[in-house]
């Protein structure tokens, strides 16, 4: 079985995903998921072409590399390189060709890839990683750096792609054996559900069968020890939640997340508070939330409900792009810097880093 770029992009955020793209299964669409791919499609498109611009007429060039015609050839930039050996299969997104500055002058192979955020995730190393190592092969010579270019400023970000080589081997002898395999893997829902094609589907599969991954926040090892107790459903956790009293002596109580407790509100459709939480006493609260692009520090909603003297008000303030945020958050502090004894509540550390960095 062929293993892509995309199938090795996709194994790295869930096996489910990466079997049903081996067969050709097409999920119900999501539309984050779309959106994410037009802005990667339009990013890469833009930085091709500026690269392009930049490298001399005569010396970018668009297709494969010949592997015997590797040492003659004249040309600088290369874009859109599909690169395969034996069961492995890349489309570069560019490869520039430079010479080294030994005494040797040494011809390097430097693949590039683009990525449209400004943040980096965890697996874009792993990604310029597998094309490197595809390159590699195809040409039979090391290939040991690669660029990432990223984000609104074209930002380039060297990685020892050689140092990767051996996870990347790895990665693949486990992608080659899952699609072999006439089963899917086991089920488990995870954080990239929200933003995949197959979401519908795998929850709903999930649902059916009542699995642990419907706990959010649970993790792999958490998972593997209770199934290791013969629990393999919500309902079967949630029957062993038993509530513990803090010790009197204790001066700074624990207050660990338990996910039988989890899965017993799920199971009774019910909210439970763990402890004896202290709100604060005062004439106004402003529930704050706040929506935001994570990966490129852009946030473009913020949403204020504020609570005073038995009424309610509700305030929503966007911004179109980047250059708004500053007129935004003028306008929250101009909405709230008058209110008397206000208390500013909110879910999560979320928007205390949107408003404090």
């Amino acid at each position: 079985m062929l293993i892509t770029s995309h199938l090795f992009e996709a194994y790295l955020k869930c096996r489910t995903k990466c079997f049903l793209l081996s067969l050709g299964e097409t999920g119900t669409g999501n539309g984050y998921s779309d959106w994410v791919q037009a802005q990667q499609t339009t990013y890469r498109s833009e930085e091709i072409k500026r690269l392009t611009q930049e490298a001399a007429q005569n010396q970018h060039v668009i297709g494969p590399i010949d592997r015997g015609d590797v040492q003659s050839t004249k040309w600088r930039l290369r874009i859109e390189t599909a690169a395969r050996a034996q069961n492995l299969e890349s489309t570069i997104h560019a490869v520039e060709r430079v010479t080294s500055e030994g005494p040797d002058k040494l011809e390097l192979f430097i693949p590039i890839r683009f990525i449209f955020t400004n943040k980096l995730h965890k697996d874009a190393k792993l990604l310029l990683a597998f094309d490197a190592f595809v390159l590699s092969e195809s040409l039979g010579r090391e290939v040991g750096l690669g660029k990432i270019i990223h984000g609104e400023e074209s930002a380039t970000l060297e990685v020892k792609t050689g140092a990767l080589a051996g996870e990347v081997r790895t990665l693949t002898g486990k992608i080659g054996a899952l699609l072999a395999s006439n089963s899917p893997p086991d089920l488990v829902l995870n954080r990239h559900c929200t933003e995949c094609e197959f979401q519908t589907r795998c929850r709903q599969k999930a649902i059916a069968i009542d699995d642990l991954s419907l706990l959010s926040g649970i993790t792999e090892n958490e998972r593997a020890s209770h199934r290791s107790k013969g629990i393999f459903t919500v309902t079967q956790l949630s029957y062993t939640f038993r509530p513990r009293k803090t010790p009197k002596s204790a001066k700074n109580p624990a207050k660990p997340r338990y996910m039988a407790l989890q899965a017993r509100a799920v199971r009774e459709n019910t909210i439970y508070v763990h402890g004896h939480p202290q709100l604060p006493d005062s004439k106004t609260q402003v529930y704050l939330d706040i929506e935001g692009l994570p990966d490129n520090d852009f946030y473009y909603l913020v949403g204020a409900l504020i609570v005073s003297e038995e009424t309610e008000t509700f305030h929503s303030f966007w911004a179109d792009q980047k250059s708004d945020e500053p007129t935004v958050f003028a306008q929250l502090v101009e909405a709230i810097r008058d209110l008397p004894k206000l208390q500013i509540l909110h879910y999560g550390k979320y928007e205390r880093v949107a408003c404090y960095g």
